[in-house]
């Protein structure tokens, strides 16, 4: 029962913050989205803390709650307790003042999620049975761990509103090309997310599908083709070149999406390789690389984004090819086939950081394409960094290493060979993964124990799937 209390008072003091947080934010000039004043430091404290919390320690926590860590409700308290500071903080500066934005309007929608976390993380800590509450814990476990996995992608969301209401950008003839920079360059962002995971924890489960990894990348991109060719051009409005540009892309990708469905499975059903959807990223890379611009700085941004971009379809192909020969990767990733991830998180940096007010101002300022560029690859570097390392806990708790001696190191000993050094077959492999994954649902936080990180795979469950091998 302290524990309920101390969540309802967490729960009191956020929708406290959401009702009494006020910006005083009226003195901007008429027809301006923004003061001419300059940050202040409350406010770069604000920034600082929320990213910190939403952008690290949040995505952190998420990812030990689902290896049942215990230092995930630790973590996620150190998390909330930043963020409801750095809430306050935003409405407590003083300095630069904004107009209505979107930013703003979301802060409120993203601490409500954050309040509803808190309390169902505090009712699934109970231990609940008597009147039912057993038989309906699943509905609270499922919206615990739903809402855990969007906040990463709405917090990102939210740190990007905040970085263009910082500066006033994206308004009123802007607003177009804003969304299409900000959202085709989170998607490229996105893909190395997804490639990454696949490539280091989610071979196992793209195994069972019995669905090569393109038929899923075709099928994304056949359902974002259909969506940029009746987006991308103002109808009923006369055409211009970039609006042709941009909907032909369309056109392209999602007839190529629709081909390299089809060429993902054999002749007999089985899963096959192609290289439908590096060739499509290279196209779209050599496309971009040749769209024209009005800017100087601006031009050698897009192109510099295209050459990437083939840079990563090339590396694709050359994966597909001739490291791997068509087959798929169920061991130690090769050291190769980081680069095309990578190169998709650069491209997806390169393209959101190429809109038109972005260019006009570091025209302004004198600042050449080379150093602009090499900022945003070391900010690619990071977030790639930080994504391994996710992975990595994932990893580790997923196939704990016990008393091997694996040359591989404990991330994948557990994935090629058992403790004797003997090798493990892929069904082997693949069984384990899933009683990992089965265990997590069926006990999750249902067990109390004396160790401060996540169980291994010796309870009975596991036990029983190791007896059959």
């Amino acid at each position: 029962m302290a524990l309920l209390r101390q969540a309802s008072l967490w729960t009191l003091f956020l929708l406290v913050a959401l009702a009494f947080a006020h910006g005083g934010h009226e003195n901007i000039p008429q027809g301006e989205p923004i003061s001419q004043d300059p940050i202040d430091s409350t406010l770069w404290t604000h920034m600082i803390l929320m990213g910190l919390a939403f952008g690290i320690i949040f995505p952190t926590g998420m990812v030990l709650g689902i290896t049942r860590s215990r230092w995930h409700v630790p973590v996620q308290i150190v998390g909330t307790v930043i963020a409801v500071l750095a809430y306050f903080l935003g409405h407590a500066h003083k300095g630069r003042q904004f107009d209505k934005n979107l930013h703003a309007s979301f802060a409120n929608w993203l601490m409500l999620m954050l309040v509803a976390q808190v309390v169902l993380g505090a009712y699934l800590k109970l231990h609940l049975v008597k009147a039912g509450q057993a038989r309906i814990r699943w509905i609270f476990v499922l919206a615990h761990g739903v809402l855990g996995k969007i906040m990463p992608v709405v917090s990102w969301a939210q740190m990007l509103f905040g970085g263009i209401a910082a500066l006033g950008f994206c308004r009123d003839d802007h607003l177009g090309q804003c969304l299409a920079h900000f959202i085709m360059g989170s998607a490229f962002i996105a893909y190395g997310i997804c490639l990454t995971i696949l490539l280091l924890v989610g071979q196992y489960w793209l195994r069972r599908t019995g669905r090569s990894q393109e038929f899923f990348d075709s099928l994304i991109i056949a359902a974002w083709g259909c969506v940029n060719t009746f987006t991308e051009h103002r109808w009923g409005q006369p055409w211009v070149h970039n609006d042709l540009q941009h909907t032909t892309m369309g056109i392209v990708w999602w007839c190529a999406g629709l081909l390299g469905m089809w060429l993902s499975r054999s002749r007999s059903g089985r899963p096959k390789r192609n290289l439908i959807p590096a060739l499509v990223i290279l196209m779209t890379g050599y496309a971009m690389s040749a769209h024209p611009q009005t800017l100087m700085i601006s031009t050698m941004i897009h192109s510099i984004f295209g050459y990437t971009l083939m840079a990563a379809g090339l590396v694709r192909i050359i994966e597909i090819s001739f490291v791997l020969k068509d087959k798929p990767a169920l061991s130690e990733p090769n050291s190769f086939q980081y680069l095309t991830p990578f190169l998709l998180f650069a491209s997806g940096f390169l393209f959101m950081g190429a809109t038109e007010e972005q260019m006009l101002l570091l025209h302004n300022a004198g600042i050449t394409h080379v150093a602009y560029v090499l900022i945003l690859y070391s900010i690619a570097f990071l977030l790639f960094l930080f994504v391994n390392i996710l992975l990595h806990i994932y990893a580790v708790h997923a196939w704990p290493n016990s008393d091997s001696t694996n040359q591989d190191g404990p991330m994948y000993s557990n994935l090629n060979g058992n403790a004797n050094g003997r090798a493990r077959s892929n069904s082997q492999q693949i069984q384990d993964a899933e009683a990992f994954e089965l265990h997590g649902l069926i006990s999750d936080e249902d067990e109390e124990g004396p160790s401060m990180g996540p169980r291994k795979n010796s309870d009975e469950e596991l036990g029983k799937v190791e007896g059959r091998h």
